[in-house]
């Protein structure tokens, strides 16, 4: 019996994000449950990348898995869950920052009421020192960091982030966002560059080769 519920309790842990989904488009909710708790997190932040507002990501990570949830009864194995997962949160942003660009444009006709954007939260890390001063320079790094990523073009950026941060491979990029794979590769050349070129004091810590060389911005 001791064995019987290792095996089950074993197998059930090791389960993939499509053997969750199907348990749970079968009716196990806490299949869902764990699905949740392996990607809350790194959906938020893909989606944080694109909109820059912390409130609205949330808001949007929370509507991405209703459409997970919405989306069950049909799920099949057509593609990996998380393909599925981060088109459904691609879409999202993309969504809203269409929705915004749109409610920006209409208030070019109203009366100015301050910056109805406000900046970008950027989360506070303390440095690995104990003295004040190391702490104040990875705020640092990490602000001019932020604000590279933040600079670059939304196209160099969403791959750049599911790349680097996600760890998604290439070819699975190119099925989220649509694209060749050799175009995802090129985007994400282009990404390093100016990043490289933005933070060059730091350059031999990003990821990839040679020396910064300017990429004028291209997709």
């Amino acid at each position: 019996m001791l064995n019987l519920l290792l095996m089950v309790f074993g197998r059930r842990r090791s389960d993939s994000d499509e053997d969750l989904m199907e348990r749970f488009r079968d009716g196990d909710a806490r299949a869902f449950d764990e699905l949740l708790a392996r990607h809350e997190r790194p959906v938020f932040t893909f989606i944080y990348r694109f909109v820059h507002d912390r409130e609205l990501a949330n808001d949007l990570m929370q509507e991405t898995f209703l459409r997970v949830i919405k989306g069950a009864p049909g799920y099949s194995r057509k593609a990996k869950f998380t393909t599925w997962l981060y088109t459904i949160a691609r879409n999202q942003s993309i969504d809203a920052l269409r929705r915004a660009k749109y409610r920006r444009a209409v208030s070019l006709d109203a009366t100015p009421a301050g910056d109805p954007d406000g900046q970008p939260l950027i989360e506070k890390v303390a440095g690995d020192g104990e003295d004040g001063h190391v702490r104040t320079d990875a705020g640092e790094v990490r602000h001019r960091i932020e604000d590279a990523i933040a600079r670059l073009s939304n196209e160099q950026r969403e791959v750049f982030v599911m790349r680097e941060l996600m760890r998604m491979p290439f070819k699975e990029i190119a099925d989220v966002v649509g694209i060749p794979e050799n175009t995802v590769k090129s985007r994400m050349r282009y990404a390093l560059e100016n990043l490289r070129l933005a933070l060059a004091d730091y350059a031999s810590d990003l990821p990839g080769a040679v020396d910064p060389v300017p990429a004028r911005n291209r997709v």
